[in-house]
């Protein structure tokens, strides 16, 4: 059963008894909607936030500087809402006022952005089921006058904008992990999927009709028996190739109609459980395809344009299935900063790339039109430790470090990295062309065994050999045209924050212990600080509402990696902050 309310004429005294002048306030937004075009989405008012990242280049960037250096010190919290309890990770949608948001349990609320009045609430009955984690879908999509969401029942739904009731549903996959993001582009809603261990059926991105519902086209991100990559499985059957692209939605190049999205590793997670032996495939790439993987779409017809592989028949679970940015740049990796560098790159040329960098470390620039590998590095730091150590500069080729493969049941390795960035999102500041990555300084011990579903037993992450375990979590800006990387900030305790750039020269990000923090773009140094009820989780936005400008972040439980940084920075959290789900919202006085 679906439950929609519109508060402001359905619930008008609570509404009114919580502020006596929100409801005209809501019933004039509503009234005064306008739907959003396509033209809209491709460039976005300062304003609005209405992809996860704000655009389709994944940027993360604000053109708002209402709040900048000289201010940043004096804001004030402006609102705060309580949500549901359960977990979540998603980012909001802000578009003329009203910020819609996916609760924890996957309800859909639309708020009045200036106070957090309740302006309609979207409820779905879930079967037993649906696990909890499926609850964690990473964002909502906006078009004309549509709310768009996955929801953990395995449904895209699209909802009214202005009263929250049921527009379509269309079933998508069964309901059991699904954790993924959409991206709304061209009348398409394009989502992303989990698919179970050994279960390539739900592999997949699919777009849909963003009217109707209909299916448009699907691309399944394991390649089959006799198709292009096919071979790079061996003898596995069909159904066995297995590799989710569940992570965060993907970018979109709106000139070239072409998409651009993370997979992840294959499934089961090592060698021997996919094999039946560890060392049936070579540690070369290509293996697997498409895992870990950037995958070009065609946005129309859903077909492969080219791809790129990261790492090569994964032993260790690690994805790459976070954001793929996309940047005009030029391109001039410098040696000193950067390990592999294509010769055939023409030094100081200016062209269209993609970077990515990734959860097991690593970063990774490749041609946008083509995919050609442009240059790479080790990211956070190189270490002996680090999973992915060749890559062949002249085809891209990369390779794994063969010291790090499991050799038998029971075989114990430690492997970097792990988690060192996970499905918290970067930013780049195009005004000084640069990314913001919140990263851990994190390896994994982990042991093979073979009868385990997974084909791992004990998994224990660990602060790297060697490091300050005083800057276990850091904020690395990273020079797009010439790869060197700074730490500008570094603390003890861990993040699932995503950073925020603003025309302000301010990075925004929070973190496990319940801080939030504006840095200096160029210096890292903390022009401010507070503390928040809760642990701080992805979102990180901007927003501007008549003029003003607002800063917003979620605070609950949501990541699986939450409790491994916990764990090893000794910041042990009550129940009541582990679960205080909530929105705070802050500007300047």
């Amino acid at each position: 059963m679906k439950r929609c309310c519109l508060a402001a004429a359905i619930m008008l005294g609570a509404v009114t008894a919580a502020s006596p002048w929100a409801a005209p306030a809501i019933l004039a937004q509503t009234r005064a909607f306008t739907p959003v075009t396509q033209a809209m989405l491709v460039n976005p008012d300062p304003a609005d936030w209405l992809h996860i990242s704000r655009t389709y280049n994944q940027h993360r960037f604000s053109p708002l500087n209402q709040i900048n250096k000289g201010n940043v010190g004096q804001l004030r919290m402006s609102w705060s809402r309580g949500l549901p309890a359960g977990t979540q990770e998603s980012t909001p949608i802000v578009y003329r006022g009203v910020m819609y948001v996916m609760a924890p349990g996957a309800s859909i609320q639309a708020l009045d952005a200036t106070n957090g009045d309740l302006i309609w609430e979207y409820e779905r009955d879930y079967p037993s089921s649906v696990q909890n984690r499926a609850a964690r879908s990473k964002n909502l999509g906006i078009y004309e006058d549509m709310i768009y969401f996955g929801a953990p029942d395995g449904y895209l739904v699209a909802l009214d904008t202005q009263t929250g009731k049921l527009r379509w549903e269309t079933k998508v996959d069964d309901g059991q992990i699904t954790a993924g993001g959409l991206l709304v582009a061209d009348g398409k809603v394009i989502s992303n999927r989990t698919c179970q261990q050994g279960k390539r059926e739900f592999c997949f991105i699919a777009a849909h009709d963003a009217k109707t519902g209909k299916e448009a086209w699907k691309f399944y991100v394991t390649a089959a028996p006799g198709e292009p990559g096919g071979d790079t499985w061996g003898d596995v059957p069909l159904d066995g190739r297995a590799a989710g692209p569940w992570g965060l939605p993907g970018s979109y190049d709106p000139i070239r109609k072409v998409l651009y999205w993370g997979v992840a590793n294959p499934n089961p997670y090592t060698r021997f459980k996919r094999y039946g032996s560890y060392d049936t495939v070579a540690p070369t790439s290509p293996e697997e395809l498409y895992s870990n993987s950037t995958v070009a779409l065609n946005v129309e017809t859903g077909k492969l344009i080219w791809h790129y592989q990261e790492l090569p028949g994964d032993d260790w679970d690690a994805d790459h299935n976070q954001e793929r940015i996309l940047v005009r740049t030029r391109v001039n990796p410098d040696p000193r900063f950067v390990k592999w560098i294509n010769p055939g790159v023409a030094a100081g040329a200016e062209q269209d790339i993609v970077v990515t960098v990734a959860e097991g470390g690593g970063m990774f620039a490749v041609a946008q039109q083509t995919g050609r590998f442009l240059w790479a590095r080790p990211f956070p730091f190189d270490d002996p430790n680090v999973n992915m150590n060749v890559v062949d500069v002249r085809t891209g080729q990369t390779s794994v470090n063969p010291d790090k493969l499991f050799k038998k049941d029971g075989d114990t390795i430690l492997g970097c990295y792990h988690n060192t960035r996970g499905l918290w999102q970067i930013a780049y500041h195009p005004g000084k062309n640069a990314l913001y990555v919140p990263f851990h300084d994190q390896c994994l011990s982990m042991q093979a065994v073979n009868t385990s579903t997974s084909g791992f037993g004990r998994r224990v992450g660990v602060i790297r050999p060697g490091s300050d375990p005083k800057a276990y979590m850091g904020m690395a800006k990273i020079d797009v045209a010439t790869g060197e990387m700074n730490v500008i900030y570094s603390q003890p305790q861990g993040t699932n924050g995503s950073a925020l750039a603003t025309a302000g020269d301010l990075v925004f990000f929070g973190d496990l212990n319940r801080r939030l923090r504006a840095l200096d773009a160029d210096s890292g140094k903390v022009l401010w600080e507070t503390v928040v009820g809760g642990m701080i989780v992805n979102s990180t936005i901007t927003y501007a509402v008549n003029g003003k400008q607002y800063v917003m972040v979620f605070t609950g439980m949501g990541q699986s990696v939450t409790s491994g940084p916990l764990a090893l920075t000794g910041k042990a959290m009550p129940p009541a902050v582990l679960g205080h789900n909530a929105i705070y919202v802050f500007a300047l006085p």
